[in-house]
């Protein structure tokens, strides 16, 4: 599938790690050395998974090193062109593992695990609990088992980080039975929030003793409430739809909407649709989910989509911070989170009651720490790198099993 352009032979002798983010139409890859350092490499994207996929591959420092396009959607010729291409790259090296974000982990999976057919068969068992992730998130590993059955593969899951939650802020008002049925607070985005963590024990560790909470601000969003580094709330729940406005996902929404949808006679699929890829920014606005292209928008619709998105994260900060009884530090990450100051500023200014004071060059600057100098509250922009965290986990996994 992938013809490849020459390729920089900057993996020395070694051992390496893949980490893989498998989603709905795309695959996010990300290769590293696997020495004391873990550096990364080379990182990559195949994207429209399901049409034409586009694979593009960078070294570590942006360079593109092969960028194409196949004609149609194969995902076993898909995979094997990266390994390929991976197989090219490492020149002398070796590849050890892989690793690979997995969504949802239930209520026993609370760390990262080698998989095995066992483990395979308990994730195909969660399968009803993340119908529209976990299928796309397993299909790597199984093309893998297949391609490579010697190659070492690990699981790390995105709920994991959550396990930690007390029982009050996982617990639904629902009868006990569905409740020991797995229907639950999971909370996701973990593996982001476990780099976050890492990154503030390094540059800020008395803020990572503190009360903080982190906002991942992406095409999917939540907030994350952290009591020394360590999960107490979180926004998203049961699925990924609760919570804050999201690009096309319609957050928190009273149960009693989706009982009138479908008296008035819509379908299930239908309603699916409708709070996954219709609502959100893209619903309100009517133009588009894109952050870009609605800052960019003079429509008034978009400016009422901004405002909510702003609003509906500055009412769960408030909420988190009772959870956490008091904040010392904000955390933005993700896309739109360490890219977009008019959105940081327009939360923030509605938090100004906590104390929270911005630093405006910093802020537009997308600086590391973008606080005023007299804020109460510690504000921080860390990069997310999930891939990293996945890429750490499974060495460890690795070293374990080599002992």
């Amino acid at each position: 599938m992938f013809q490849l352009l020459p390729a920089h032979r900057d993996m020395s002798a070694g051992r390496a790690i893949l980490a893989l983010n498998a989603g709905s139409s795309s695959l996010k890859f990300a290769l590293y050395d696997a020495g004391a350092a873990l550096t990364v490499t080379t990182r990559g994207e195949v994207e429209n998974l399901d049409s034409t996929p586009h694979f593009i591959a960078r070294d570590s420092n942006g360079a593109v090193l092969c960028e194409t396009r196949g004609a149609t959607a194969d995902f076993a010729a898909t995979l094997d062109g990266l390994l390929k291409f991976i197989d090219d790259h490492l020149h002398d090296a070796r590849l050890d593992a892989v690793g690979h974000r997995i969504v949802h982990g239930g209520a026993e999976h609370i760390a990262p695990e080698l998989i095995t057919p066992a483990l395979l068969e308990a994730l195909r068992a969660l399968i009803p609990l993340d119908p529209l992730h976990l299928p796309h998130n397993l299909a790597p590993i199984r093309a893998l088992t297949a391609a490579r059955p010697e190659l070492t593969q690990v699981a790390c899951f995105d709920t994991a980080f959550h396990h930690t939650m007390p029982a009050e802020a996982s617990r639904f008002a629902l009868p006990r039975a569905l409740t020991a049925a797995g229907v639950r607070r999971y909370g996701f985005h973990g593996l982001s929030y476990e780099f976050i963590v890492e990154q503030l024990k390094l540059h800020a560790p008395a803020l990572a003793r503190g009360r903080v909470i982190a906002a991942h601000l992406g095409a999917g969003a939540s907030l994350c409430a952290l009591q020394s580094g360590v999960s107490i709330a979180t926004t998203m729940s049961f699925s990924v739809l609760d919570g804050l406005v999201m690009s096309t996902r319609c957050g928190a929404i009273d149960p009693g909407v989706l009982l009138y949808l479908a008296r008035q006679g819509k379908s299930f699929e239908e309603i699916e649709n409708l709070l996954y890829r219709q609502s959100g920014l893209l619903g309100v606005s009517g133009i588009s989910g894109d952050m870009r292209v609605l800052i960019g928008s003079d429509d008034p619709h978009a400016r009422e989509a901004l405002d909510l998105f702003s609003y509906r994260i500055a009412f769960e900060i408030a909420g988190l911070a009772g959870a956490l009884g008091g904040l010392d530090g904000l955390v933005f990450t993700a896309g739109i989170g360490e890219r977009a100051p008019t959105i940081r500023s327009g939360i923030c200014a509605r938090l100004a009651w906590l104390g929270v004071r911005l630093d405006a060059a910093a802020n537009a600057a997308n600086a590391a720490c973008i606080s005023a100098p007299d804020s109460e509250i510690g504000v921080r922009v860390i990069a997310t790198d999930e891939e990293a965290t996945i890429a750490r986990h499974t060495r460890a996994l690795v070293a374990t099993r080599a002992e």
